[in-house]
């Protein structure tokens, strides 16, 4: 008799993303500081140093990277769940901080083609249900020339590391809505955007990439 599959989780829809972020919104900071002073030191920093221009911030969460950003942009940011957005909102009035945050899915941008000169996403893709199709979203509205700014977790290229991934995404899917075998890099040029930097760390777990439309 053949061995029995293991069964896989079923990837999460956007609703139900939403959901979790709602719940988690209350605390979001406490936990996510942890995980960035572990894998994603500077991150943030380095993300928002490579924009210019009219910026848009996909996933901007609780506001994180708002007082990262250089004081000359124009930002916009845009998040599925309500009750992050109002986060992001209070720590926009607590900086004072001009941006204008709104609901909307990553998977169909609320904005026209070529819109913004920028497109950052950090901590993000990882939790998008169709990722390509975010990313081809974020390619629409990027201006010809303009740059696309990725820092997430990853499919790490190492076997070994992977196949632990491969191993607990089950887990974190069902609890977080988070993917952990994710090739940003995939989405990008099928996207039909040009990379300019990727750097991998972390065992090859966190990617850095920047990326131009043509």
């Amino acid at each position: 008799m053949a061995p029995r599959r293991r069964a896989e989780a079923a990837p999460p829809t956007t609703e139900r993303v939403r959901a979790v972020y709602e719940r988690q919104a209350a605390h979001y900071d406490a936990v996510i500081t942890a995980a960035e002073w572990l894998l994603f030191r500077g991150g943030r920093s380095w993300a928002c140093r490579q924009v210019r221009g009219r910026v848009l911030e996909v996933g901007v969460g609780t506001g994180r990277n708002l007082p990262l950003f250089p004081p000359e942009v124009e930002l916009t940011g845009i998040d599925l769940s309500p009750a992050m957005l109002a986060r992001a909102e209070a720590r926009a009035a607590q900086l004072a901080r001009p941006a204008d945050l709104c609901l909307g899915d990553a998977q169909r941008l609320p904005f026209p083609d070529s819109s913004f000169d920028s497109v950052i996403a950090t901590l993000t893709l990882c939790s998008i249900p169709d990722d390509r199709a975010a990313v081809a979203e974020m390619a629409r509205v990027l201006r010809p020339g303009g740059r696309l700014v990725l820092l997430d977790h990853v499919a790490s290229p190492l076997p070994a590391i992977r196949r632990v991934q491969r191993l607990l995404e089950p887990a974190f899917l069902r609890l977080a809505a988070d993917h952990l075998l994710r090739e940003p890099e995939v989405a990008v040029r099928a996207a039909g955007l040009e990379i300019q930097h990727l750097r991998r760390s972390k065992l090859g777990i966190v990617m850095r990439l920047t990326c131009t439309k043509p």
